[in-house]
């Protein structure tokens, strides 16, 4: 039988906190909004700061598409709670959205992540995502668009074996992780699109050549440990994390006959390879295996790194095999939580590419695509709903309620939609008390009527 749901709170018993709810998130984001330079040289019909709050509602509040959510523009409910929830006087329509943001360079909205961080920093919640003394950052990349009709400049291309030409945009994830808590919290992404003067594609490769100098510069007091998959195995991008100051684990899928494993299998006879078995907290059988300051291949023997070999029993009778290397010195005590944190490098894909694509953020969605930066202006600000939706998910005792209630984010964004629509709503706290307690709980006013 599945788990019964906690007990809701009493009415009444909750408290919003002032800097990470819903109101004091929005605040912040509408500040760093308001420093964005306008591109536009003619005088605008809408201030750039209420365009770039349009389009965060449009993801915060999850419409299946741009024209829904223009749809419903004039409707005196949504026009009034956009003004009194996201501090929006008056929307723009769908068309003069995508056009207002299509020229806005996506590097401007960096500093309001960074200031986002830097706030849980201050409040203290990132203590509770250290691990290994450090702050594990996962790092990976998606698709947010691609068309075989629709491209712009920045579009990368893929020619088939048939000639058929395919565009698409793709993005580089850097995502805060812990290996037991379900929430994590990603920082500015980087654009994975045809560079400036450049004819050749993009790639994963070379986003991390800007992705991780820009969040050293970002947090150069934030000791991080990097995870990231077997493609980033290599000399040249091990050196560019040492000459960055990070830790890092990362997959290695060592090959029969490579040097890494050789040296690993020799030293099971000198001595210098240990081996510890024990069992998983399933009670299924695990062994390790793992070596410090080996080479990493026959062309690059003065990279040096820590190799674990790890191996795990499944219930059908097959073993999972999981290796990497790390920067991080290899004991008897810590190997086994070296190996939790590398295996935590998945949630990048589980708890926040999985979550944007079926949870309701409709991810790799085609919400516009411009001829400049649209598509990655919309995949940016769709990442900072999520994130703003990561930390009420971890702080806000509101959300956790309302979470709590539905049992599922899909039925909480239904129910949030529905509510938005059929209501003038004054602030968010009677947004979420409505939903936990009933609207009688609330300060709603049904839509038609005049409130107060």
């Amino acid at each position: 039988m599945p788990a019964k749901p906690p007990p809701l709170p009493l009415v009444g018993s909750l408290k919003l906190r002032k800097t990470l709810s819903a109101p004091g998130l929005l605040e912040r984001v509408r500040g760093c909004f308001s420093e964005v330079t306008d591109h536009r040289k003619t005088k605008p019909d809408y201030p750039l700061v209420d365009v770039l709050m349009s389009g965060l509602a449009l993801f915060s509040l999850k419409d299946g598409s741009l024209l829904q959510f223009d749809k419903q523009r004039g409707d005196k409910a949504r026009r009034h709670n956009l003004k009194t929830l996201f501090g929006i006087p008056d929307a723009p329509c769908d068309s003069q959205m995508r056009t207002v943001l299509d020229g806005v360079k996506p590097q401007r909205l960096r500093p309001v992540f960074r200031a986002i961080h830097q706030e849980l920093q201050r409040q203290g919640i990132l203590e509770g995502y250290r691990f290994l003394g450090k702050y594990l950052v996962s790092i990976d990349g998606t698709g947010i668009f691609s068309s075989g009709a629709i491209s712009c400049p920045d579009c990368c291309i893929k020619t088939h074996k048939d000639g058929r030409e395919e565009y698409y945009h793709q993005m580089l994830a850097a995502v805060l992780v812990h290996p037991d808590k379900n929430t994590v919290l990603p920082f500015f992404p980087e654009a994975i699109t045809k560079q400036d003067g450049s004819k050749k594609n993009d790639c994963e490769h070379n986003a991390s050549k800007r992705l991780i100098p820009q969040l050293r510069q970002d947090f150069p007091r934030m000791e991080m440990i990097l995870l990231q998959d077997a493609l980033s195995c290599n000399a040249p991008h091990i050196r560019l994390l040492k000459s960055n100051g990070y830790s890092f684990i990362i997959t290695a899928k060592a090959r029969s006959g490579s040097l890494l494993l050789k040296t690993v299998l020799d030293g099971l006879a000198n001595g210098s390879t240990q081996e510890l078995a024990g069992t998983t907290s399933k009670k299924l059988r695990c062994g390790y295996r793992y070596a410090n300051d080996i080479p990493l291949n026959h062309a690059n023997q003065d990279v040096r790194v820590n190799y674990i070999d790890y191996w795990e029993e499944r219930p059908d009778g097959t073993t999972f095999i999981y290796d990497c290397v790390t920067d991080i010195p290899l004991t008897a005590d810590n190997v086994a939580d070296v190996v939790r944190a590398g295996r935590s490098r998945w949630k990048v894909e589980n708890e926040t590419f999985n979550t944007l694509k079926n949870l309701g953020y409709n991810l790799e969605h085609n919400y516009g695509h411009g001829k400049q930066h649209l598509s990655t202006v919309f995949a940016t600000l769709m990442m900072l709903a999520f994130l703003i939706d990561q930390i009420q998910e971890a702080c806000c005792q509101y959300f956790q309620a309302a979470r709590t209630r539905l049992q599922s984010r899909t039925a909480l964004w239904e129910k949030m939609r529905g509510m938005f629509r059929e209501h003038l709503i004054s602030d968010w706290e009677s947004f979420y008390a409505a939903i936990i307690w009933g609207y009688e709980h609330a300060d709603l006013t049904p839509k038609g009527i005049r409130s107060g």
